[in-house]
């Protein structure tokens, strides 16, 4: 229904409820579950410019209210993708959006330079809490300096809509989001997951084999929410949040709080019809609330 559509830049969502990377394969694993077409986005799995292994097992615990992961961006690289699994999925009527990420600015460049030529990827998201190994590891995305510079070159390469993924772990996430708006992104994302740790008291060792790992789902909501709300009222692009969304009444108050689109991703571990639910839940509320448009609610407290 056209009260349900929202702009990202100038990519246009049928509805605002999207799915999160990393939390949703390539969207085909949850077609026995859902009508994927009904979705307005699907941001597949994190790619890279080359095939990466990920990290040695053990790397995903469970933890009060959420999970840890520590994945490490398995998958088969950009090329793969290309000629394998994007003739598998973009014939879905949604936006396939790809989740970008890179070890360096170049790889960065070069793998959104590979996905401008596909006509059915209308936009893909930058992960900018990679490690930058050019600068000692240090991730791009806890300083503005550096997420400008891969939102620069990026921007240069990448002429469909760029949307720009926030880490949390920064002092001032307005900070950065301020950085990659001034370099041409058309959207922020956030949050990504926070860096957390789990140990087995038994054993006296980390549960991981990173030791530490990125902690999502409900319990990081508060602080979620918190951010993008700051982001809303900082930048003038448009906000996607996510951040523990597991039902319609968490989407609606990131829409409350700026967001013009969410994203879901843990909680589609735990009911993989979890999106269906909060789609129909935000058109209930804007039938019980007499709301003519999705748009009157983003930022509207």
């Amino acid at each position: 229904m056209d009260r349900l559509k929202v702009k990202i830049g100038n990519l246009e969502l049928k509805n605002p409820v999207m799915t999160a990377s990393g939390t949703f394969g390539y969207g085909k694993e949850y077609a026995d579950f859902i009508d994927l077409n009904r979705l307005g986005g699907i941001v597949v799995k994190g790619t890279t410019l080359e095939a990466r292994q990920g990290n040695d097992y053990p790397r995903m615990a469970e933890t009060p209210s959420g999970m840890l992961n520590a994945v490490g961006l398995q998958n088969k690289g950009a090329d793969y993708f290309i000629d394998h699994l994007y003739p598998e999925i973009c014939d879905y009527d949604t936006n396939i959006i790809v989740n970008v990420s890179g070890s360096t600015i170049d790889d960065y460049v070069r793998c959104a330079e590979k996905l401008v030529a596909l006509d059915k990827i209308p936009a893909i998201e930058l992960n900018i809490s990679c490690p930058n190994v050019k600068e000692g590891g240090m991730s791009f995305g806890i300083s503005p300096k550096a997420a400008a510079e891969v939102t620069k070159a990026v921007r240069s390469a990448y002429t469909k809509t760029l949307i720009v993924k926030l880490s949390p772990n920064v002092t001032d996430i307005t900070e950065i989001a301020r950085a990659v708006e001034a370099e041409g992104a058309d959207s922020v994302s956030l949050v990504n997951t926070f860096l957390g740790m789990a140990i087995d008291a038994e054993k006296r060792k980390p549960v991981l084999s990173t030791i530490t790992g990125g902690l999502s789902g409900p319990c990081i909501k508060p602080i979620a929410l918190r951010m993008v709300w700051q982001v809303f009222h900082t930048v003038k692009i448009p906000v996607i949040g996510m951040g523990g969304i597991s039902n319609w009444k968490d989407a609606i108050e990131f829409i409350l709080a700026g967001s013009s689109a969410i994203q879901v991703g843990t909680y589609n571990f735990v009911d993989p019809t979890i999106t269906m639910k909060i789609l129909d839940g935000i058109e209930s509320y804007l039938d019980r609330h007499h709301i003519q448009s999705i748009n009157e609610l983003i930022g509207n407290l």
